[in-house]
C-alpha cells in the first residue's frame, strides 16, 4: 500500500510544488472577515440539494496523477461529472504550484463546476521540525495553505503534528515536553487565523504520535480552540480491531472531516463504523479514500456507493 506519507517524501517534484510560493503571515488578522462567505454556509447550501454529505480525496488517484493522466483540473471534472459530487476532497500533492495565478484557476474552476472543496489534506508541512527539516520552511507552507484554504472556502486544512521519530524513538513514546508546547502553540496560532475565517485546522491520525487516541485526545485538550479539530482516517488508530473501534467512537465528537479507505468500506461493520459520527450530530463530510495506484475510477465509484449507501440508508 502507498501511503500519502511515502509517495510525497519520495516525489521531489511534489515538496518542490508545494515550496513554490513565498511564506505569508497567517497570524495577521483578516481586512475583511465578511469578504469571503464561510465555508460552514457554503456547506449548507449545497447540503439543501443534495443531503448525501460525499466527498473523495484526490489522493485516490495518485497512481494516474504520477503517471501524467490526471491533474487537478482533471480531478475535477471527475468529481462532477463521473461520480455527481458537489465537493472535490484535495490532497497537496495534486498542486503544482501554489501562486496566486495558480490558484486562481483553480478558483476558477471549482465556480465553473459548482464543486466545494470541504478539506485540503497538506502533507510534507508537519508542525513540529525533526531531523534536516527546515522549520522556516514548513511554517511558511503552513502560512501559504491556510492563504489558500481562505481564497478558496475550504471547510479544513489537515497538518500532521509530526515530528518523524528517529534515533530509537518510535511513534508510541509520544511527543517530549517541549515538542508538545511548540506543536500547541503553533495549531493555536492556525485554529486562530482559521477561526476568524470561517475554516478549521487541524491534525490525522495519519502517522505519528496522533495515531494513538491518547496523545490526540491530549492534543485537543491543550489546542482547546473552536478553530481546532480533526480529520479521522478510519482504521488508522494503532492497537487491536477491538481497540480501534473504541477510539474511532471517543474520537467522534472532534472530528472535522473524514478519509474512509477501501478495507473500511468493504468492512461489513461500516454501518456502525460510521454510526459513531451521526451519534454525534457530525457535520461534515464522508469522503473516501484509496491507496492502491491502480484501477482508481472503478474502486473509487465503488467506495463511494458503499458509503453513499449508508447515508441514503439513514435517509
Amino acid at each position: 500500500m502507498t501511503t500519502r506519507r511515502n509517495f510525497l517524501r519520495k516525489s521531489i517534484a511534489g515538496v518542490a510544488a508545494m515550496t513554490a510560493a513565498p511564506a505569508i503571515n497567517v497570524a495577521a488578522p483578516a481586512a475583511n472577515k465578511n469578504a469571503t462567505a464561510a465555508p460552514a454556509a457554503t456547506a449548507a447550501n449545497k447540503n439543501a440539494t443534495q443531503p448525501l454529505r460525499l466527498s473523495t480525496l484526490s489522493y485516490s488517484f495518485h497512481g494516474l496523477a504520477g503517471a501524467g493522466m490526471m491533474d487537478v483540473f482533471h480531478f475535477f471534472e471527475s468529481c462532477r461529472y463521473r461520480y455527481g459530487l458537489d465537493t472535490a476532497d484535495l490532497w497537496n500533492g495534486m498542486f503544482t504550484s501554489t501562486d496566486d495565478e495558480f490558484i486562481d484557476k483553480v478558483h476558477l474552476a471549482l465556480e465553473e463546476r459548482q464543486l466545494v472543496i470541504p478539506n485540503i489534506a497538506v502533507d510534507g508541512a508537519h508542525i513540529m521540525p525533526a531531523g534536516k527539516d527546515d522549520p522556516a520552511q514548513l511554517r511558511g507552507m503552513q502560512d501559504r495553505y491556510m492563504q489558500i484554504a481562505k481564497r478558496l472556502s475550504v471547510g479544513f486544512v489537515r497538518f500532521d503534528a509530526g515530528p518523524y521519530m528517529s534515533e530509537g524513538r518510535n511513534d508510541a513514546d509520544g511527543w517530549t515536553d517541549q515538542e508538545f508546547d511548540y506543536i500547541v502553540k503553533r495549531y493555536k496560532e492556525l485554529a486562530a487565523f482559521a477561526y476568524d475565517n470561517g475554516f478549521k485546522v487541524g491534525a490525522e491520525n495519519h502517522w505519528g504520535p496522533e495515531c494513538y487516541w491518547t496523545c490526540m485526545e491530549q492534543l485537543i485538550k491543550a489546542v482547546d480552540h473552536p478553530g481546532f479539530g480533526i480529520c479521522m482516517h478510519f482504521g488508522g488508530w494503532h492497537g487491536t480491531k477491538e481497540e480501534n473501534r473504541a477510539q474511532e467512537k471517543a474520537a467522534a465528537p472532534y472530528v472535522a472531516h473524514t478519509h474512509i479507505p477501501w478495507d473500511c468500506c468493504e468492512d461489513p461493520a461500516l454501518l456502525q463504523r460510521l454510526k459513531v459520527l451521526k451519534d454525534v450530530n457530525y457535520p461534515g463530510y464522508y469522503s473516501v479514500e484509496h491507496h492502491s495506484g491502480k484501477n482508481e475510477y472503478k474502486m473509487v465509484a465503488i467506495q463511494l456507493e458503499k458509503v453513499k449507501a449508508v447515508l441514503t440508508g439513514w435517509q
